[in-house]
């Protein structure tokens, strides 16, 4: 027998998810329009203020006020019938250099909508849809989200939590990013390490293009180059450190990958090894960031893999004790968190 308050429940769960999914759209525009900039730590102000401000109409920052309330991303003020944003939200929804900003999220998911049909072909085929086959929105939108972060963590603590690593890159060392997408990890290397010789790989001509252009704009000291390879192909050796940079569970060979990492790698070098957050079960990642990485695999990581030779298909959820398991297959002999945000966790494998 139908249970009436739960079918109820259950639709007010999926009208959440549809208001979040048109209210994504309102986020954006309210990041383009710079409407979350000018609320920030402005207090207390009305919708003509609020479009005087931006440059922006009234009647139509009012209506996107009142959907930000509803979503709980701007507060009302009924007395004095205007609104404000807390500080608190400001690393979220303004400030593009906190590696909690994540409005770029918001690109990424722009991006699968445009790319639907592809989607639904593969859904039936089985087949893969590499990463240079989705609309540039998924690039840029990744790049954007992820680079806040790198700026924060790489440095300071991922590479500071691996004993003696950042002595050896400040004295001068070999560094390679393979999967390096825009360059936005291999940029900062090259910048805090500027005795060291950085080299970014990837497999797509046109990411590869962008991440010269991205240095040039910064820029960057000559320390640093970019070249189209695969992560089994690229020749140079004798590397200090390795970076995978939240890339090898999309790769269709990871262990493959890891093997000719283990072959560049000089002895007493490591590879650190960025990926998901994630929990060894099911049960470990239902959670709104294992919902959201489970859907980012089925639409992107999955099928980037299994458009690759092997196809292994890891999955954006792969978890500490997987990816140990293909760090280990491919000849490393100790793999150990040394690091994790809520967003991340990251192993250092070792020879």
């Amino acid at each position: 027998m139908l249970n009436e308050k739960t079918t109820e429940e259950f639709a007010g769960l999926v009208v959440s998810d549809v208001a979040a999914a048109i209210s994504g759209v309102l986020t954006n525009i309210g990041h383009k329009k710079g409407l979350y900039k000018a609320l920030a730590g402005a207090g207390a102000i009305t919708s003509s203020d609020l479009a005087v401000k931006t440059g922006t109409n009234e009647r139509y920052v009012r209506e996107w006020l009142n959907n930000q309330t509803a979503g709980g991303y701007v507060h009302y003020n009924e007395d004095g019938d205007n609104y404000y944003m807390p500080d608190a939200y400001i690393p979220i929804l303004a400030d593009e250099e906190s590696p909690f900003f994540l409005i770029p999220a918001l690109e990424v998911a722009a991006s699968l909508w445009i790319d639907e049909d592809k989607l639904l072909d593969i859904f039936e085929s089985g087949d893969g849809l590499e990463w240079g086959a989705h609309h540039h929105k998924l690039s840029c939108g990744s790049e954007s989200l992820f680079r806040p972060g790198y700026k924060t963590f790489l440095v300071a603590e991922w590479i500071a939590a691996v004993s003696g690593l950042s002595e050896k890159l400040s004295a001068g060392a070999r560094i390679a990013d393979v999967g390096c997408g825009h360059g936005a990890s291999t940029i900062l290397m090259a910048e805090q390490f500027p005795a060291s010789n950085v080299v970014g790989y990837d497999l797509h001509d046109g990411s590869i293009k962008t991440a010269i252009s991205r240095a040039n704009d910064a820029s960057a000291n000559d320390n640093i180059d970019f070249k189209v390879a695969s992560a089994k192909n690229y020749q140079e050796n004798d590397y200090d450190l390795i970076c995978f940079m939240d890339c090898l569970h999309d790769m269709g060979d990871p262990v493959g990958a890891a093997k000719h990492a283990r072959e560049a790698l000089k002895d007493d070098g490591v590879v650190l090894l960025v990926e998901p957050a994630a929990g060894d079960t099911v049960p470990e990642n239902i959670n709104p960031v294992g919902r959201l990485y489970y859907g980012v695999s089925t639409v992107i990581c999955t099928p980037c893999s299994k458009s690759q030779e092997v196809g292994a298909a890891l999955g954006a959820q792969a978890g500490e004790k997987r990816l140990s398991e293909v760090m280990k297959e491919a000849g490393f002999s100790s793999v150990e968190r040394v690091a994790q945000t809520p967003f991340n966790i990251i192993l250092a494998a070792r020879p």
